[in-house]
């Protein structure tokens, strides 16, 4: 693969970031993607290592060492439908992915792994620059009507698989447009929500029907899930409506921090701030919108959420931001012999970390709980904190740690613990030990719910996950919804 002694050749080749100091003062992507002939250096690292661990730890089974082949011998039309085969929105992975395929990659074991992720980014953008993205209508309709309820990426990737199979797909989406949380999650610095705009139109010039602003089911009273939709179906209308219905919806309920003084106004969850920003990015007018500028900001999560939260309020023009995790600061770099080829736990430094660092802004903390947040006037004003360690299993306070933190600002990105719970109920799914739809993926029956022609994919179904792991349920579930319908199925797995 690729060149055979090109992994003792070449060096890793890293992708390029625009000056920290400059690309804090907009919201556009700022990563500089490899030109041609670096891409076919980087390829020509990839070895002819036998078993490619690589394919395995991409959940979508990405034909990596292939790709990689094509990129080197400069054959991008191949490698773009090698990519596709498996794939269908590479630009997002590309671009939000954290390469599990990288950890995973033999080179890794004790060296710097082939920039799989950078790669990946070369190839979709040259394919859709040359042209070579286009709509891909079925050859013939089946007649059958599909419902995929939530267009973000498990649901976009199923829409496509199903109207490809000719049936006759409709994508409801609560919020006024697609994307799910690469919508109103991921910030628009990360990923350029143009890439969603052109899938979507893929997307209705091979068939499907787009339908936003749309809510299935109700809304939890007092539920501050972001929600812009116009108009309510019924699940029992849906159900009648359509010969199958698939959800596909977001793990969207925040993890909650019921501490002292959790009532107090200026303390907010990340998916209150995010969505907002993004939505004034595209041109919308919001009243009030959550902003962090002047203010002390202290972010709770040392995740991808709370690094996002970290970037935008730096660029809001905030004072100060300090990041809490509640975990030991993980070590900088992993014992590979232990752990290779899964995922590593190892200290990660964001690009938006780099960018409030160069602003002498941020300041991480590891080891910390909260214990009590402070307020005057029913405003936040500070909150309490204790530094804990593990023992036993389980975090506890270390006496004599306290500390007190100035915030105007607290935003919660400790991760989401179920969807919302009622669109589940409306259509009578049954719930897993962490309130997510049940539904197995076995190849018989797979992502079949209890309810009859009702299916589950995605985070509704696996929980809160990443990017990549939604496109593989979604064509997946594709699949299972497909040999429902019409006994068998040639859609790939």
């Amino acid at each position: 693969m690729g060149k055979v002694t090109g992994f003792m050749e070449y060096e890793r080749i890293e992708e390029g970031y625009a000056p920290a100091k400059e690309r804090v003062k907009h919201y556009r992507e700022f990563v500089i993607g490899l030109d041609d002939s670096q891409a076919k250096t980087q390829a020509a690292r990839c070895m002819d290592c036998g078993t490619p661990f690589c394919n395995n730890g991409c959940p979508v089974n990405n034909i990596i060492p292939d790709f990689n082949d094509l990129v080197y011998r400069q054959d991008w039309k191949s490698a773009i439908d090698t990519l596709h085969s498996t794939n269908n929105f590479p630009e997002f992975t590309g671009r939000i992915c954290p390469a599990p395929c990288e950890a995973a990659c033999t080179i890794n074991f004790n060296g710097d792994a082939v920039g799989i992720k950078s790669i990946e980014h070369a190839i979709i953008d040259k394919a859709w620059a040359e042209g070579w993205v286009k709509p891909e209508p079925a050859q013939r309709k089946t007649g059958k009507k599909v419902a995929v309820v939530g267009a973000g990426p498990a649901g976009m990737a199923a829409a496509q698989q199903l109207a490809r199979a000719g049936h006759d797909v409709t994508l409801f989406e609560k919020n006024d447009r697609i994307g799910g949380l690469l919508r109103y999650g991921i910030p628009d610095f990360k990923l350029d929500k143009g890439l969603i705009d052109r899938r979507a139109k893929q997307l209705e010039a091979e068939g499907v029907t787009i339908r936003t602003s749309v809510l299935i089911g109700k809304m939890p009273e007092g539920s501050k899930v972001t929600n812009w939709a116009k108009e309510t179906i019924s699940a029992e209308e849906l159900h009648k409506d359509f010969d199958a219905v698939l959800l596909t919806g977001g793990s969207e309920q925040s993890r909650d921090l019921p501490a002292p003084g959790r009532d107090l106004d200026g303390i907010h969850f990340a998916m209150e701030f995010l969505p907002q920003q993004n939505k004034v990015n595209a041109g919308d007018k919001l009243k009030g919108q959550l902003r962090a500028d002047g203010k002390h900001v202290i972010v709770i999560g040392g995740g991808d959420t709370g690094s996002d939260c970290v970037g935008t309020s730096t660029r809001h023009g905030a004072v100060s931001v300090v990041q809490f995790e509640v975990m030991p600061q993980p070590p900088e770099k992993e014992n590979k012999s232990l752990v290779w080829p899964y995922w590593p736990l190892k200290l990660r430094t964001s690009s938006s970390h780099d960018e409030s660092d160069a602003q002498g802004l941020l300041k991480r903390e590891f080891a910390v709980s909260t214990k009590e947040f402070i307020g005057k006037n029913g405003k936040v004003t500070g909150l309490k904190t204790v530094h804990v360690e593990m023992k036993d299993g389980k975090l506890v306070e270390i006496p004599g740690t306290e500390k007190e933190w100035k915030a105007d600002l607290v935003l919660l990105a400790m991760g989401f613990v179920n969807p919302v719970a009622t669109i589940l109920e409306a259509f009578g799914v049954d719930k897993d030990a962490r309130g997510n739809a049940k539904a197995s993926t076995e190849v018989v029956g797979g992502y079949a719910t209890n309810v009859p022609k009702v299916f589950a994919a995605g985070d509704m179904r696996r929980g809160q996950s990443l990017v990549v792991w939604a496109i593989r349920e979604g064509r997946q579930a594709a699949r299972a919804v497909d040999e429902f319908l019409m006994g068998s199925t040639a859609l790939p797995r």
